[in-house]
C-alpha cells in the first residue's frame, strides 16, 4: 500500500532535480535511493552501529572510515536541520507573546500568534 510522507523542500529540490537527470519519476528517484541506501548498509564497508555511535558523541568521527563520514555527515546535516525540544518550546512562547519566529523569503520578521501569521 503507497503511503505519504513529507520531506523537506531543500530534499525535494535535489530528488526533482536527480529525477529529471536520471528519466525517473520522483518516486522512482526516490525508491532508487533507498535501494542504494539499503545496499551500501548491508554491504558490510562500513557500520552503521559506528556511525550512530559518533552522532550520540560516544566516538570521535575521527575513528570513522571514509565512507562512514559520508553517512554520518549527512545524518548529522539531517538531524540539525530539524529543532529540538527546547527550539519548539522556545518558538511556541514567542508565538503565544505575539512576537516574531522567524524571516520571510524576502528577510522581514514573521510575527505568528495561536491563531496564525501576524
Amino acid at each position: 500500500m503507497a503511503q505519504s510522507i513529507k520531506l523537506s523542500d531543500d530534499i525535494m529540490r535535489i530528488v526533482r532535480r536527480e529525477s529529471e537527470l536520471q528519466s525517473r519519476s520522483i518516486a522512482g528517484q526516490i525508491a532508487h535511493w533507498v535501494r542504494i541506501g539499503r545496499a551500501i548498509e548491508k554491504s558490510g564497508n562500513f557500520d552503521h552501529a559506528r556511525i550512530t555511535a559518533a552522532l550520540a558523541g560516544e566516538i570521535e568521527t575521527t575513528a570513522l572510515t571514509d565512507e562512514e563520514k559520508d553517512v554520518w555527515l549527512d545524518s548529522f546535516v539531517e538531524q540539525m536541520s530539524r529543532p529540538g525540544p527546547g527550539e519548539e518550546a522556545f518558538y511556541a512562547r514567542r508565538r503565544q507573546l505575539g512576537l516574531g519566529v522567524g524571516l520571510d523569503d524576502a528577510g522581514n520578521l514573521v510575527r505568528e500568534t495561536a491563531t496564525g501569521k501576524a
